[in-house]
């Protein structure tokens, strides 16, 4: 297969991240949780848009393989590889895919634990709890599959849910002055926490609000106090982009350290939205200015450096500055989703117009 452009360096990551990693946490693919759930998601929008099948193929063999892990522990951050699950059955025609999403889907409408506002709350499979705490990771993590799934079913009881928790956690994590987002919620002492405008906190949401849209949008109708929230959020993002086409960890935090999975996140939903008609198509030339410098963080090996590690909702600014860097799946499926998305503008035509 010829590779030109983006494509070189998509093919760099999926060979990084399907050689072997053993005993690297950020690295490791074979559990179910969000780390590999956010590779998966990246590698399978790959795939399908690219004409990929070697890489849905990778997807589909990590499912077989790990199928028996899945609802083990049901969480919100466990949540993430189900949202391969309805492409995956559009694919091969496997009904356990669509048994798995419905169970998976039923859980997070019955079950799944909520604040006092409604919103999920954010769960994870490591041995912490966040009583009623909301994250901005959540509509990444799971409320994007509730929303696939709805598409792939017609569940418009699953479609209303989606659109109700990212009306919820727009509302309770958008800062009105900025219109950035704040990491976390906690709804028992009514306080955004330590109150920081977290560059990955914003990516999850701003990489997943054009997709929750586009899925759901035939099924309810979107507000358009929706689309107004998120341009606010694309306002003040573009006011807080370094002239490398980066983002700093702590968004108005400039002597913080610039940090690559938050920035692709960031520039991969600004795509996404204009395609959704959320956005002006200026926008465009904003992301291709983050491609331009992201690439030189990827190594000849493919590993996207200057990732941040895992971060819960820190005490301070300062602690996220402290967050080491690694290579991480999450780094290199959000850094996949923005080339992808470049990749498909590339293909359009041959038109170069969006890099302008």
């Amino acid at each position: 297969m010829l590779i030109t452009g983006t494509e070189v360096y998509l093919d760099r990551l999926h060979a990084y991240m399907t050689s072997s990693h053993n005993g690297s946490w950020g690295m490791g693919f074979d559990h179910w949780d969000w780390v590999p759930g956010v590779g998966l998601i990246a590698m399978m929008d790959y795939g399908v848009a690219m004409k990929r099948n070697d890489v849905i193929s990778y997807v589909k063999d990590w499912v077989e393989r790990n199928k028996r892990l899945a609802g083990t522990m049901k969480v919100i951050n466990s949540t993430a590889p189900f949202a391969v699950l309805p492409e995956l059955y559009r694919q091969t025609g496997n009904e356990w895919c669509i048994e798995q999403s419905r169970q998976i889907a039923q859980w997070m409408l019955e079950e799944a634990p909520r604040t006092r506002e409604g919103a999920f709350e954010h769960t994870v499979t490591e041995k912490a709890q966040f009583p009623e705490q909301v994250w901005a990771d959540t509509l990444f993590m799971a409320v994007l599959f509730l929303a696939r799934h709805a598409r792939l079913t017609g569940d418009w009881k699953a479609a209303e849910e989606a659109l109700q928790q990212t009306m919820l956690h727009l509302r309770l994590l958008q800062d009105r002055k900025t219109g950035l987002l704040f990491h976390g919620w906690d709804s028992q002492s009514g306080h955004h926490m330590s109150a920081v405008r977290w560059a990955r906190a914003n990516a999850w949401i701003a990489v997943a609000i054009p997709e929750i849209v586009k899925e759901i949008r035939e099924l309810t109708a979107i507000p358009k106090q929706l689309t107004e929230c998120y341009v606010r959020l694309a306002e003040g993002l573009r006011l807080c982009q370094s002239g490398d086409g980066l983002w700093h960890t702590v968004l108005d935090r400039p002597d913080f350290y610039k940090e690559a999975s938050g920035s692709a996140g960031i520039a991969s939903g600004f795509i996404k939205a204009v395609r959704a008609d959320m956005l002006d198509s200026s926008y465009l030339a904003t992301a291709w200015k983050t491609v331009q410098g992201l690439l030189p963080l990827i190594t000849a090996e493919g590993e996207v450096t200057s990732v941040s590690g895992g971060t819960p909702v820190m005490p301070s600014a300062e602690a996220y500055n402290g967050i080491p860097l690694y290579p991480t799946l999450y780094g290199q499926g959000l850094t996949m989703m923005l080339l992808t998305e470049a990749a498909k503008l590339d293909k359009k035509g041959g038109d170069r117009s969006w890099k302008l």
